[in-house]
């Protein structure tokens, strides 16, 4: 009875993880009409100074990206509401928090350098103007801040459904 709770518990946290993420809608970030300050996104200066085929390059790879990081991300928000439920429970033992914590700190390290990943690949098809103009590669746009959720996230320019900003 307990497994089956868990499992149904994890499927409803799935689907409700899906539909906030429909919920945005089309055009919302990088890869829309939505996006803040990014490499790419529509309604910056910065944007306009990559060539269309440098355009075509980072949307392929912010696709890769998040092919790559889709079950990732899906693993990061079941053990963030894992922790979350393990702090909401008065009979939890500490040290199940801590180890819970130290799995979502492991899974966030994985995430981040995947990012960092995905900035350096990016990086080898801009001209050293492009670069120097561009500084870290971080952004804020909606979501903004540092990282997911405003400071508990990713890294910097990641917010929530965002793939590293470049």
């Amino acid at each position: 009875m307990k497994k089956m709770m868990i499992a149904l518990g994890l499927v409803v946290i799935l689907v409700l993880g899906a539909i906030s993420a429909y919920a945005y809608g089309p055009g919302y970030g990088p890869r829309g009409k939505g996006g803040g300050p990014c490499w790419g996104g529509p309604e910056t200066d910065k944007a306009s100074s990559l060539t269309p085929e440098q355009k075509t390059k980072l949307q392929e790879l912010r696709q890769k990206f998040a092919d790559e990081t889709a079950k990732l991300r899906g693993t990061l928000l079941t053990k963030k509401l894992e922790l979350q439920s393990l702090w909401t429970n008065p009979k939890t033992d500490a040290k199940a928090i801590v180890e819970k914590d130290k799995e979502l700190r492991d899974l966030q390290n994985q995430m981040r350098d995947k990012g960092l990943q995905f900035k350096l690949e990016a990086r080898q098809f801009l001209t050293p103007e492009q670069i120097a103009g561009f500084g870290s590669g971080a952004c804020m746009g909606p979501g903004g801040g540092r990282g997911q959720m405003k400071g508990r996230g990713m890294g910097p320019g990641m917010g929530p459904g965002r793939g590293p900003c470049f």
